[in-house]
């Protein structure tokens, strides 16, 4: 089992930054990639961004790329999204996951086990 822990969203203006973290426990050396999904109102989950647990690499969503950055810090076994430029369309419910499996997914369906979510709302 893997525990995912988001933190960090809030209520904040167009233009504002906001990073996002992803706290891990429980088999976190299982874990081969992380990824941060989001999830406006009456939309399906989307992919963002993920990144290997070991190596690092990442891949983003095109709609992101620019100005959406994530990272880890193995040591802490947090991952972060650094979002910035924020836009009212950024405004949803925001998801990290872990993926146990070789290769990193765009897809819900890729990860294995996923956080509660926190949720960003971005005013205009």
């Amino acid at each position: 089992q893997v525990q995912l822990v988001e933190s960090g969203g809030g209520l904040v203006q167009a233009g504002d930054s906001l990073r996002l973290s992803c706290g891990a426990s429980g088999r976190t050396p299982s874990i081969y990639a992380m990824g941060w999904f989001r999830q406006a109102p009456g939309k399906e989950r989307e992919f963002v961004a993920a990144i290997t647990w070991r190596g690092g690499s990442t891949t983003y969503a095109d709609s992101v790329k620019g100005r959406f950055i994530i990272s880890r810090d193995n040591a802490k076994n947090t991952v972060y999204l650094q979002i910035n430029s924020l836009k009212p369309e950024d405004t949803a419910v925001y998801y990290c996951a872990a993926d146990l499996n070789f290769g990193v997914g765009r897809r819900t369906v890729d990860y294995n086990y996923w956080g509660q979510g926190t949720q960003v709302t971005v005013s205009s």
